[in-house]
């Protein structure tokens, strides 16, 4: 399951893995904390009002989810750029009482830092990460029965892939409170997990596509050879926040490593 703040986080961070794996016949499920609806719309020109924006992407997302083979894809509806402002209490046992309801062995969300330092998706690497905890005790507040993620990963962006993605689309940038934040590619040493996703890239350029509202951003993609798009999706990484089932510094290449030898994957 992947917990993001947008639409088109999905496909951008993990769509080679979220194919991947529907493919391999893991259930694979997708909760978006906003529906984008404040983002660019094209290039702007003639841009619904923010209420259509939302329903735009929120069908956009939902036709990428379908091209990577994602089960189900939850909306929790709260403001696009104002995620960190909600009330976390409500966000976070609204995230775990879905990691009750559907129980996945595996949990991938941002990083703290947000990518680009980000504040939606700073916040929803934040409440996705209590919400592990809140999930898995006793608390009648939330809806369903406790359950206990076996593992949480948070995106991480090496210094290639960061090269690969600004050289393709743009610097990538966020400005808060009057500070400019760029991304900080993670170290090498870091990332505990490497996925090779070389065969589905076609599959995550197919699902960013549907994100038809955002190509303009996205346009220079349609121009890469398939050695740069292979560049970008090749290989997702990722840091293993925790893991109830396996550690140390050997480095994964398998989401579920831990989960099927111990033979606890359902």
């Amino acid at each position: 399951m992947g917990v993001f703040a947008h639409p088109d986080d999905e496909s951008l961070g993990t769509g080679g893995v979220l194919a991947r794996y529907a493919l391999e016949g893991v259930e694979t499920y997708i909760l978006t904390a906003t529906r984008g609806q404040k983002g660019r719309y094209k290039d702007n020109a003639n841009r619904p009002d923010d209420a259509e924006v939302g329903r735009i992407r929120e069908r956009e997302l939902r036709s990428a989810a379908a091209v990577l083979g994602v089960r189900e894809v939850m909306l929790l509806d709260y403001i696009d750029g104002e995620l960190d402002r909600a009330d976390p209490h409500e966000v976070i046992a609204r995230i775990a009482a879905e990691l009750r309801r559907l129980r996945p062995d595996v949990l991938m969300t941002f990083a703290p830092d947000g990518a680009y330092g980000h504040p939606d998706h700073i916040a929803i690497s934040q409440f996705t990460t209590a919400a592990t905890v809140a999930a898995a005790v006793p608390d009648a507040s939330i809806e369903g029965e406790p359950h206990a993620v076996a593992k949480l990963y948070y995106i991480a962006w090496p210094e290639p892939k960061w090269n690969a993605y600004e050289a393709a689309l743009k610097k990538l940038v966020s400005r808060v409170d009057g500070e400019e934040r760029e991304v900080v590619p993670w170290r090498d040493w870091a990332i505990t997990t490497v996925i090779d996703t070389t065969e589905h890239w076609p599959t995550v350029w197919r699902a960013v596509q549907c994100h038809e509202s955002q190509m303009s951003i996205y346009s220079k993609l349609a121009d890469l050879s398939p050695e740069h798009h292979r560049g970008l999706w090749g290989t997702q990484e990722f840091y293993r926040a925790f893991s109830r089932v396996n550690g140390g510094r050997s480095r994964e290449a398998d989401l579920f490593a831990g989960l099927r030898s111990r033979g606890v994957m359902r």
